[in-house]
């Protein structure tokens, strides 16, 4: 049962993290107007647009650096309760550390089920919002959502066959420069072309246009021509498009298959869906380190107040961002494992945690 101490601490240390959250997004969506609005008003961006596109950069933003804004926060209340002389009163009445954590490892753990939530269903759907704004307006000129850096993709679908698109339409479902190749036993059987290859979703077809197949045959090629060509493939829709940030676009059960998928192909981007996937389960898991290194380094009074608290908080906690990401790139552009790379932050900053919380409790 909570008493009465456990309910106040609680209830700081959700509001305080609230009001940090609330205080941050407005700030990063101001700095994020002023470097995009010139760009904007160059396309002709619809309101609307702007509108859905803010919409989702907060729950982007927010998931992004939510453990800054958890741990500045217990940073900032649980100084405050340190200066008032409160913890001293607390610990005093006989109530042991270990104990006193207990309101702090409840908040965590309410913060972390809320993050689990979001980063498997929630922030899929808000990243590909955010990043479809990015690429048909400020990099597309409003004209076409390129799903990646790189426009040009070439994925092997089966043992079989082969396919390649220079650039992806989102909107229209429409690829551009298509080609499938089908081999049997290392030997091009056909090869299919097309200026461009458009999704039906009502017939479950694919409409290309100026269409080509060349079959080779051992006395000679036949080639067959059309201006346009419905046909059905194997293949599905998301195979024609990049897969630089898809995978941060799926839901939990779909990254799963997909990343299934990927494995059975042979792709060489598997360490960066490996990444994103492992990060949904670290990243609120982390809550739980930060809270307990805020509370060990803010629980004690020292000459600098609460400013000093703060100081060594955000080291912590940007070194903290800084070894996620250091370690997130080298799993995604090198061999290095991934599930070491997610992990390496908060195996590092769990074992700091364990030695600060056994010298604040001495």
């Amino acid at each position: 049962m909570l008493t009465i101490i456990d309910k106040y601490i609680l209830k700081r240390y959700l509001a305080t993290f609230s009001v940090m959250i609330l205080l941050f997004i407005p700030i990063g969506i101001v700095i994020d107007v002023s470097e995009k609005v010139d760009k904007m008003l160059e396309n002709h961006v619809p309101f609307t647009a702007i509108a859905f596109y803010y919409y989702n950069f907060t729950i982007y933003f927010a998931n992004s650096l939510f453990p800054i804004f958890l741990f500045l926060s217990v940073i900032w209340f649980t100084s405050k309760l340190a200066n008032n002389t409160e913890i001293i009163a607390v610990l005093s009445s006989g109530i042991s550390y270990p104990r006193f954590l207990r309101p702090y490892i409840i908040g965590a753990s309410i913060v972390s089920l809320f993050m689990l939530i979001m980063g498997f269903f929630i922030v899929p759907a808000a990243s590909e919002g955010f990043n479809n704004f990015r690429y048909t307006y400020l990099k597309g000129n409003g004209k076409q959502i390129m799903r990646g850096e790189n426009t040009n993709v070439y994925r092997q679908i089966n043992d079989n066959d082969f396919l390649y698109v220079n650039s992806f339409n989102d909107e229209t479902k429409t690829a551009f420069n298509f080609s499938l190749e089908h081999f049997e036993k290392d030997k091009l059987k056909y090869k299919i072309t097309a200026s461009r290859i458009k999704w039906d979703p009502k017939k479950k077809t694919y409409t290309m246009y100026d269409y080509t197949k060349r079959t080779v045959g051992e006395l000679g090629d036949v080639i067959e021509k059309s201006p346009e060509k419905n046909t059905a493939f194997k293949f599905e829709l998301e195979d024609l498009t990049p897969v630089i940030y898809i995978a941060e676009t799926l839901t939990l059960g779909k990254l799963y298959d997909f990343i299934e998928k990927e494995k059975k192909r042979g792709s060489g981007s598997i360490n960066i869906y490996m990444v994103v996937l492992y990060k949904k389960y670290s990243v609120p898991v982390s809550a739980f380190i930060l809270t307990i290194i805020a509370v060990a380094v803010s629980s004690m009074k020292r000459r600098g107040g609460m400013g000093m608290n703060l100081a060594i908080g955000i080291a912590i906690a940007f070194s903290f961002v800084f070894f996620d990401k250091i370690f997130g790139t080298l799993a995604e552009q090198s061999s290095f494992s991934p599930l070491i790379a997610v992990w390496f932050p908060n195996i590092v900053f769990g074992i700091l945690a364990i030695y600060l919380l056994y010298n604040a409790k001495r």
